[in-house]
């Protein structure tokens, strides 16, 4: 491969890491940037590495809150948290939807959705619920400020909603914010628990992908994979870091009105230039 194809190769795991944690959908992103950028690879090997580089993704969730995420401490204190222990049960409960109808209807998903087509629509639709809901909420104090008050119902919720964002567009971390909030939860904790459950999701979406394409790999294939998710990964601390510093002062209105301009402009090209 050439220099260009490496260039190509680093954009894509940029662009998945700033757009895998910021509420306006990766895979809407990754439908414009690869009408204009197309790897030299074929296209099972494509469809596989698009997913697979958020592993680099969900490794800087690891690494950045590995404090709050690991679940056993000194044995001065008792060797396990039970906050974190309890914390990841409810990951583990708001995975559930998505994974019960995720894994039997992936491929039809994909076959039905995977259009730009649905993937304006729902850039659209949720930017204008997340400033309807902002709207709604401004003034409002939020009522939960902490994991400890997220209840196990309210995580269950969080996962239906999750559940959404397997039609392409939707945004995984959009819609789970949404259900958050509409729940009554900080900014702040929503975004953070949109966070930790795609630790999960994406490692075992990640892995269905794998599994599906074979793990016969050539040497310039593997070498993709790896500069994908170490791009992907540093990018991704970047944007998470932003992201929760942008929130502390700021709602997500910016974000809707941005979902809105892109889904416009997807429209648009398709319409006049394809």
């Amino acid at each position: 491969m050439n220099v260009i194809e490496w260039l190509k190769v680093l954009l894509l795991g940029i662009v998945e890491g700033i757009t895998e944690w910021l509420p306006i959908s990766s895979t809407g992103h990754m439908i414009l940037v690869d009408e204009f950028i197309h790897l030299n690879v074929s296209d099972a090997f494509m469809e596989m590495f698009l997913v697979v580089i958020q592993l680099g993704a969900i490794l800087a969730v690891v690494v950045l809150y590995f404090g709050k995420l690991w679940p056993f401490t000194t044995p001065s204190k008792g060797w396990i948290k039970k906050d974190t222990w309890s914390l990841w049960f409810k990951v583990l409960v708001a995975v559930l939807p998505a994974a019960l109808i995720g894994l039997p209807f992936d491929d039809k998903i994909d076959e039905l959705f995977y259009n730009y087509r649905t993937v304006a629509f729902t850039l659209i639709l949720y930017g204008v619920l997340f400033i309807i809901i902002e709207r709604y909420n401004k003034g409002r104090r939020p009522r939960v400020n902490s994991f400890q008050k997220l209840t196990y119902p309210m995580a269950l919720f969080i996962g239906v909603f999750q559940v959404l964002a397997l039609i392409p567009g939707t945004s995984r971390s959009g819609a789970t914010i949404l259900g958050a909030m509409l729940l009554g939860t900080s900014r702040y904790i929503a975004a953070e628990f949109s966070f930790f459950l795609a630790v999960p999701v994406m490692f075992g979406a990640s892995l269905l992908k794998l599994v599906k394409f074979g793990f016969h790999f050539t040497g310039t294939e593997a070498a993709i994979l790896i500069v994908g998710m170490v791009s992907a990964f540093l990018v991704s601390v970047l944007a998470i870091k932003f992201l929760m510093g942008y929130i502390k002062k700021n709602d997500f209105t910016a974000f809707g009105y941005y979902r809105i301009i892109l889904g416009v402009l997807v429209i648009g090209y398709f319409l006049f230039f394809n």
